[in-house]
C-alpha cells in the first residue's frame, strides 16, 4: 500500500503494508538507521522517535497509524530547541559507552525537557523508565538532562 508519511519535515511516499512498524520504515526503505532495533516489544526504549513532539516506541508504531503526524528521528532532533540542549549536554557529560541505546534515550530526553523544562529527578525517572541503557550509564544521563535543562533556564534569564 502507498502511504505518505512526514519524517524530519520532509514527506515520502512508501509503498509498505499498513502494519508495518514504523522502525523498519525509517531504516529499511527511508535509510535513517540512527533509529535503532532493540526489543521489538517497546521494552527498551532503543527504537524511539517523537510522533508530534510525544516519545513513541517506533518498534510497535504500525506505519499507517501514524497519519498527517510529524515524525521527528534522531536525524533531525538537534535542530529542535531541546533536542540541541541534550545533545550538547550528551556530549559534555560524556554519556555515551557503547552507544546503542543513547539515540532512544536522547529521544526520550529531548520530548521530556520540550514538554517540561525544569523537570525533577521523578520527572526524569518517570520519562526515562522506559530507556534501558545495560551499560549503566543513568547516572549520567540524569546529569546530562539536569544540565540541558540548566542551559534552558539560564537561557530565559538573559544569561
Amino acid at each position: 500500500m502507498n502511504l505518505s508519511v512526514k519524517v524530519n519535515g520532509k514527506k515520502h511516499s512508501v509503498d509498505v503494508d499498513d502494519d508495518t512498524p514504523l522502525l523498519w520504515v525509517l531504516r529499511d526503505v527511508l535509510g535513517m538507521t540512527g533509529t535503532k532495533f532493540g526489543c521489538g516489544k517497546a521494552l527498551c526504549g532503543a527504537c524511539t522517535v517523537h510522533v508530534d513532539g510525544v516519545a513513541t516506541r517506533s518498534c510497535v508504531t504500525p506505519v499507517a497509524s501514524v497519519g498527517t503526524s510529524e515524525i521527528t528521528t534522531i536525524e533531525a532532533v538537534g535542530a529542535t530547541d531541546a533536542g540541541a540542549r541534550v545533545q550538547k549536554a550528551w556530549l559534555d557529560v560524556e554519556v555515551v559507552q557503547c552507544g546503542y541505546c543513547q539515540s532512544g534515550q536522547i529521544m526520550s530526553a529531548a520530548a521530556l525537557l520540550a514538554g517540561n523544562p525544569s523537570p525533577s529527578d521523578a520527572d526524569i525517572d518517570d520519562a526515562m523508565s522506559g530507556n534501558v541503557c545495560r551499560c549503566g550509564t543513568y547516572p549520567r544521563i540524569r546529569a546530562a538532562i539536569k544540565q540541558a535543562a540548566q542551559t534552558a533556564a539560564r537561557k530565559s534569564q538573559g544569561g
